[in-house]
């Protein structure tokens, strides 16, 4: 494994982790939302701005609550057991000390957004006096990957982890910066979308990096291997099952009629986001794969055509 063109991020992890450069924040009892209405699509159906806006804060409540639950998820139970296992010389792909000494600022990092998370989880409940609902138990990253790996050889699952995890926290860095740029929502909740904006920036440098050292080392037969299991993960990783189901869970909580809950729960039921190349998120994707080098492997290029611009197909 040829390390000569990685470059750490160590030096300005020392000087610009939030983790030693940000106070506590705290959240402010004001008007603004708490929730970005833009993604909750509920709270906008036409049925709901008719029959039952005065519960627009309270989906959006549980909505952030449900938000909260998958960072903390995210963080602690995928992301930082695949930068744990690297840190600690762990996984099946052996990585250089300077490469596993920056795992471990992620490792860092993580935990300390879990802890910034559940703090504000705490503050909220505090100052609404409502408690989450039963939130779920995975994201969707969580059936993505094992989906993925059951479909790789058993050598090879480690280094299928590797590439779903680093294609997750490019994205989440996607998710993140439109988060926090929405200003509509109080102050204290985009702060804590741009400080872990600050952090995930770094993250996405260094799985990007990561990835491109393994790819580069890896044989002919191996990058083969893992090209087809690439769109199977897409297509578990980029659904919208368990958010769908945690609206129609959201809408029975609903003081409503009978009527107004099925039309509701049809509204939702109607809502698609298409795994297609037109996805929201496949474009950013699509550049993680080609800045850490797989899209520059025919097999890959070929596995993931229905992914690519028409322009960038494989012939």
């Amino acid at each position: 494994m040829n390390i000569s063109a990685y470059r750490s991020i160590a030096e300005d992890w020392e000087r610009r982790a939030t983790i030693r450069t940000r106070p506590r924040r705290l959240l402010e009892n004001d008007d603004k939302l708490i929730y970005p209405l833009c993604r909750q699509p509920l709270v906008l159906s036409a049925t709901f701005l008719e029959h039952c806006p005065q519960w627009r804060d309270f989906v959006l409540l549980q909505s952030f609550y449900k938000f909260i639950n998958d960072v903390v998820i995210f963080e602690t139970e995928i992301v930082d057991r695949t930068a744990r296992n690297i840190a600690k010389n762990r996984f099946a792909l052996p990585f250089p000390l300077v490469c596993r000494y920056d795992a471990m600022t992620v490792v860092v990092d993580e935990d300390y957004h879990a802890l910034v998370a559940l703090d504000f989880l705490q503050q909220t409940v505090k100052m609404t006096g409502i408690s989450p609902l039963d939130l779920p138990g995975q994201i969707e990253l969580s059936r993505a990957l094992p989906a993925a790996q059951a479909q790789a050889p058993a050598h090879l699952r480690d280094a299928v982890e590797l590439i779903a995890v680093a294609i997750a926290e490019n994205t989440v860095t996607h998710d993140v910066a439109a988060f926090s740029r929405d200003d509509s929502v109080k102050a204290s909740i985009r702060g804590l979308m741009a400080d872990h904006l600050f952090d995930e920036g770094r993250h996405g440098q260094f799985w990007t990096r990561l990835v491109r050292l393994y790819w580069q080392a890896a044989s002919p037969a191996d990058r083969d291997s893992i090209a087809p299991v690439l769109p199977i993960f897409l297509a578990h990783y980029l659904t919208n099952e368990l958010q769908k189901s945690f609206d129609l869970q959201l809408i029975d909580q609903l003081d409503v009629s009978a009527d107004v809950r099925h039309a509701l729960r049809a509204d939702m039921a109607a809502l698609e986001f298409p795994i297609t190349r037109h996805h929201p998120l496949i474009g950013n994707i699509m550049g993680f794969l080609q800045h850490s080098g797989l899209l520059q492997t025919p097999s890959v290029a070929l596995a993931l055509a229905d992914y690519l611009p028409v322009a960038g197909r494989a012939a």
